[in-house]
């Protein structure tokens, strides 16, 4: 499918596979460049394009990349090995978040505002629409492209409590990398705790992992120890939205 698609953008924009090379130097900014037979190993199934590339021929060739090539990129849809320890791994999002929403600015990427609706002990959710602000939070081009991030797994939850601040305060958005699930000491990722979705920052300590919140008042908002399946990844946060300045 990318096979065919790479080759029907350059013809329908009238350039040669050389002529799509240089293009695509210029835009990526790199002094390699790609050469003829770069273009042709991606036309011809030898090898394929990186996201980064992609969405390049797209913005050179003005052919938008349908949903169903950009919805498998990272990974696929189902998630192997991301899981922390003794945990299952999060599997395929539901078919409504693999569809890439069209935007009236090419410039920006609407990434899907999701409520979650989990199971305790159980690693698949439903992810209902968002109804406030659009239902949509718009992320640029250019910083998706900047950090390789497929678009159809990402999506924005509003952060409910206090117990991240303040990092993150209740009401602001975060963005979750459903592709990233693999654990890191100090990163933030979303949870299903028991059957509630919430946001923490990953310790760890005498070879287990911890829960941990931000807020200061570590009484009230104690660690947590991420273990077995009352503790599932959801994905990595990867970006916030705030109001506060």
């Amino acid at each position: 499918m990318i096979a065919n698609w790479v080759k029907e953008a350059r013809t329908a924009a009238g350039l040669s596979g050389t002529a799509l090379g240089a293009r695509l130097a210029l835009e990526l900014g790199t002094d390699r460049g790609h050469t003829k037979a770069n273009i042709s190993h991606w036309e011809n199934e030898k090898h394929s394009p990186n996201l980064k590339q992609l969405l390049a021929i797209s913005r050179v060739t003005g052919c938008r990349l349908p949903a169903e090539i950009l919805a498998p990129l990272g990974g696929g849809p189902a998630h192997d090995g991301g899981a922390l320890p003794g945990l299952p791994g999060l599997p395929g999002l539901p078919n409504l978040l693999r569809v890439v929403a069209e935007g009236d600015d090419d410039a920006f990427v609407p990434i899907p505002m999701v409520k979650l609706r989990l199971s305790a002990g159980i690693t698949g959710y439903r992810a209902e629409p968002e109804a406030r602000d659009g239902g949509t939070l718009g992320m640029r081009r250019t910083w998706l492209e900047r950090n390789q991030y497929s678009p159809s797994h990402l999506i924005a939850i509003y952060v409910k409590g206090e117990s991240m601040e303040p990092s993150l305060y209740a009401g602001d958005i975060v963005v979750i990398n459903t592709l990233d699930t693999k654990p890191v000491a100090g990163a933030v990722f979303a949870f299903n705790v028991e059957g509630e979705a919430v946001v923490k920052r990953l310790a760890r300590e005498a070879a287990q992992w911890w829960l941990t919140s931000d807020n200061p008042d570590q009484r009230t908002y104690h660690r947590k120890l991420c273990q077995g399946d009352e503790c599932i990844v959801i994905g990595r946060v990867v970006r916030k939205e705030s109001d506060r300045i």
